[in-house]
Order: structure tokens, then C-alpha cells, then sequence
């Protein structure tokens, strides 16, 4: 039985690992007023019929803190890129000058920095809130277990000790990417 609760723990543990990891991903999405080749990850551009990823079609860098340059593979795919930005929302305009696009960031205003802070704090308590459920869910099975007969209690209470442990550690992972992210943003 205790195999079986071995297999829970690593269940949330892992299910935990994919949400912090899912947060730390949309957090490099998140635009923190200078120019990083992450913020157009999620572009996608037409390229022979299908919708591909930008960075498999170009290769994408930054000339200074303000600019973002897309040097596509194939000089026909020029406008097909610069659709793929437009379409994606970002707020980027891109311009061409022939051979690239460059694309210039402007920086953020005062508000538009408190949005983006309250934007990454609900990203954060959905974080949150995929932890504690998936800790609940390992609590369940625990104590399932133990009335079930499979385990002692005492057993059960090392392993629910052990379930809220991570939970803590991985709320205070959360928290910790949280803030570093807003002092990025609020950064002028």
C-alpha cells in the first residue's frame, strides 16, 4: 500500500513541477518593458500551407533593449511573418526594411505597468489554485488509504506532513517568480 501512496506523492509532485513550470513559461511571455527574442514564442506563421512556429521559420535576436529583429530563412516568408505578428496581439508593429523586420518595443506607461503586475498576479493565483488542488486530491487519496485499512494512521499523517511540505515549497516558488517578475515590470 505504502507503494501506492509513493505513486500519489509523485503524482502531485509532479503535477506541481508542470504548474511551476507552466507559470514560468507565460511569465517570459509576459512583456517587462525591454526586448527579449521570448516575447514572440507564441507566434505562429503560415509556411507552405501550414501554421508553424516563428522560431522554426526565422531566427529571432535582439539589437539593444528596445528592438527585436526577425531574420527569416527565406526572404519570401517576410510578409508571412509580419502577418503572423500582427495577428498574434501583441501590440508589436513590425516593420521591414527587405531583408528583416525590425520591431521596436515601446516602453510601458505607468498603467499599463499595473495592469501587467495585476495580469501576472491572477496567472500566479491560478498557479495556486492547480497546487492546492492537486494537493487536496493526494490528501483524499491518503486518507482513503488509511481508512481503507492499508496504512496506520501514523503513516498517513507522515504522508499528508509530507504533501503540505511541498505544497508550502512550491506556493513559496510561485511567490518568489511572482515578485521578480514585478520588480522586472515596474522597473522604469
Amino acid at each position: 500500500m505504502t507503494e501506492e501512496l509513493d505513486l500519489v506523492f509523485d503524482e502531485f509532485k509532479s503535477c506541481s513541477q508542470k504548474t511551476l513550470s507552466h507559470l514560468e513559461v507565460e511569465l517570459t511571455k509576459v512583456r517587462a518593458g525591454k526586448a527579449t527574442p521570448a516575447m514572440l514564442n507564441g507566434v505562429m506563421v503560415e509556411y507552405y500551407g501550414s501554421m508553424t512556429p516563428l522560431q522554426q521559420v526565422a531566427n529571432v535576436s535582439t539589437s539593444d533593449a528596445r528592438t527585436i529583429i526577425v531574420q527569416p530563412w527565406e526572404k519570401p516568408l517576410l510578409n508571412d511573418i509580419a502577418k503572423g505578428i500582427m495577428n498574434a496581439n501583441l501590440g508589436l508593429n513590425p516593420q521591414s526594411n527587405g531583408e528583416q523586420l525590425i520591431i521596436s518595443v515601446p516602453p510601458l506607461t505607468e498603467e499599463r505597468r499595473r495592469d501587467l503586475v495585476k495580469g501576472i498576479k491572477q496567472m500566479a493565483e491560478e498557479a495556486r489554485i492547480r497546487i492546492r488542488s492537486a494537493r487536496r486530491d493526494a490528501m483524499d487519496a491518503i486518507k482513503k488509504a488509511s481508512k481503507d485499512g492499508g496504512i496506520a494512521e501514523d503513516a498517513a499523517e507522515g504522508y499528508e506532513k509530507e504533501v503540505q511540505k511541498m505544497t508550502d515549497t512550491f506556493v513559496k516558488k510561485i511567490d518568489d517568480a511572482i515578485l521578480t517578475k514585478e520588480a522586472d515590470i515596474m522597473k522604469v
